[in-house]
């Protein structure tokens, strides 16, 4: 199981950075035609987007986020533990158990559940149909299916103690603010919404987008807390019986 662990954190590793490479450096510069219907033209000439435009997307950063992510939890296989009860937890593996609570796991099923509901009400919204003749189907598909499958995967075949809820959501909230306030950057000086379903709603309908945007993502991490309580149900009870009798010697 530990070797199967290892190799399912490594391809997973792998596949993403792969997809980061291919992006960047094979697709590279999307024509003109398509920045300006993906929110790619800035208004401002002396405005540049950072790599290659690429991080203005919440999409991108979870592509690194996922990266980084099994990266560390490959390092943790081979050098922390994912025992239940370890006699000592190392920092990797503390590390590795806080970043799928607050951010890998909420994060990605945002941008999946996000990204395909829009697809299915209107697809021009989020993912215009031109981008289909420079954008490959699969490397759609790295970014916006297989981050929610390899997810749920994680969860299932590594164990975690989640943090507490008030550290756990005040990582969240930190990572969605942080990506809200950087629209509004982009917005400010390069007069532009990244998304074309931004360019729809006024204001006030902005702000509910938002607000519900977060909520969700709140949800999503009561999902996943309550998902990997209810998978590693037997764990977690051993876990607070070695918990209770050390605090009893």
């Amino acid at each position: 199981m530990s070797a199967m662990r290892a190799i399912f954190h490594g391809l997973t590793a792998a596949h993403y950075f792969y997809a980061k490479f291919y992006d960047l450096y094979v697709i590279g510069e999307y024509p003109k035609e398509i920045k300006e219907l993906f929110g790619g033209i800035s208004s401002n000439e002396k405005y540049q987007l950072p790599l290659k435009g690429r991080l203005v997307f919440l999409t991108y950063w979870n592509l690194i986020l996922q990266a980084i992510y099994f990266t560390i939890c490959l390092i943790n296989d081979f050098v922390g533990t994912n025992e239940v009860a370890p006699r000592r937890i190392p920092a990797i593996r503390k590390l590795k158990d806080y970043m799928l609570a607050a951010f890998a796991f909420p994060v990605a099923l945002n941008v999946g559940v996000t990204f395909w509901t829009l697809m299915a009400i209107d697809r021009e919204l989020v993912f215009p149909k031109a981008l289909d003749a420079v954008f490959p189907g699969w490397l759609n598909h790295v970014m916006h299916t297989n981050i929610v499958i390899f997810m749920v995967l994680e969860i299932c075949t590594s164990f975690r103690q989640f943090p507490s809820r008030k550290a756990g959501l005040t990582g969240l909230g930190v990572f969605m603010a942080s990506y809200l306030v950087w629209l509004h950057i982009i917005r400010h000086f390069g007069g532009i919404w990244v998304y074309p379903v931004l360019d729809v709603l006024n204001l006030p309908q902005r702000v509910v987008f938002f607000a519900v945007s977060l909520i969700f993502s709140v949800g999503l991490y009561l999902f996943g807390e309550f998902f990997n309580n209810l998978i590693w149900t037997k764990e977690l009870k051993q876990l607070k019986t070695v918990g209770a009798s050390k605090r009893s010697e």
